[in-house]
């Protein structure tokens, strides 16, 4: 296609969520109580596992980056959305609809840590006596390193394809931010391969990836479930905290990435899910799982109040 013919689009509008007043606050409501809830959770959980000793082990150290994922992912997304909700023209550059895209698809970070968490898991449990020799400190930082290499991989081949599609009108996106689905299908060029390519990329690696933790998490809860030991209770409630978190991230990403030439009104609201409910849960569920962090977590936060006080 001829680019001189068409003028370039330097915005794209937002249809937004819907035009229903009542719906419009109650989603204001809803939004930033969960985001600022989720702010503050994941901070502190980053700020509890870097300040106290006994967190540092390999199993914090991926809950402290998931925590960094989700209060990136949840920035990106949640205050434009909240911002937007009460105005008529809802609309964003084509720079920061790129930036969005990227720091939205950066959610490959999380499918492989939530990979390695998995593996960790599986070391504590199946192989505790070689634990501390397995899971080391070179160990964690290796596994570190190949989460965020793999993960950043998978975000910026879709990024790369992305810049290089042409967009000629209209710029009209049925949706609250700029989801990568319909983005791509306002190119003005056939974007059949590149959705195909969006399907693999994320819609099937996703599928796979959440069969493979359903079912190493399955085994290792039936291994835990054949001893009554109190070690055995604790293990099985982390795995119990893990599955749901794996339940909760590869839900709404499998049912928007595995349909790509599909979309319908359900979409925006189960992103605004992905966006806002998720990285909130993943808090909270990892916290009141957990007995270590809870405790950590209430001498960080007494800490903070003493030193207030003496400020």
């Amino acid at each position: 296609m001829d680019g001189t013919n068409h003028s370039v689009v330097s915005e794209f509008v937002f249809l937004g969520l819907t035009n229903s007043w009542e719906i419009q606050l109650l989603l204001f409501v809803f939004s930033s109580t969960f985001y600022v809830a989720s702010m503050m959770g994941n901070s502190l959980i980053m700020l509890t596992v870097a300040s106290n000793p006994h967190l540092h082990s390999p199993m914090y150290f991926l809950l402290a980056n998931l925590s960094f994922i989700d209060l990136g992912v949840s920035s990106v997304v949640s205050p434009k959305m909240i911002y937007d909700l009460f105005r008529k023209r809802k609309v964003i550059s084509f720079g920061s609809c790129i930036t969005q895209i990227f720091l939205h698809v950066i959610g490959g970070v999380e499918m492989v840590l939530l990979i390695a968490m998995a593996f960790d898991r599986y070391v504590a449990i199946c192989k505790p006596l070689h634990y501390l020799t397995i899971m080391n400190r070179k160990m964690c930082i290796l596994l570190l390193i190949a989460v965020w290499v793999i993960g950043l991989t998978h975000s910026v081949i879709q990024l790369v394809f992305v810049i290089k599609l042409p967009f000629c009108g209209p710029n009209l996106l049925d949706s609250f931010y700029c989801d990568f689905p319909r983005f791509i299908k306002l190119a003005c060029t056939d974007t059949y391969s590149l959705e195909f390519m969006v399907t693999a990329n994320s819609g099937f690696i996703s599928l796979g990836s959440f069969f493979i933790l359903i079912v190493s998490y399955s085994s290792l809860l039936i291994t835990v479930r054949k001893h009554s030991s109190r070690g055995s209770s604790k293990a099985l409630s982390t795995l119990s905290a893990h599955v749901m978190v794996v339940i909760l991230f590869f839900g709404p990403c499998i049912f928007v990435y595995i349909r790509p030439h599909l979309t319908s009104h359900l979409d925006k609201f189960l992103a605004v899910f992905d966006a806002v409910l998720t990285p909130f849960f993943n808090s909270v569920i990892y916290t009141f799982r957990n007995k270590e962090m809870k405790v950590a977590m209430r001498k960080v936060c007494s800490q903070f109040i003493t030193y207030r006080r003496i400020s």
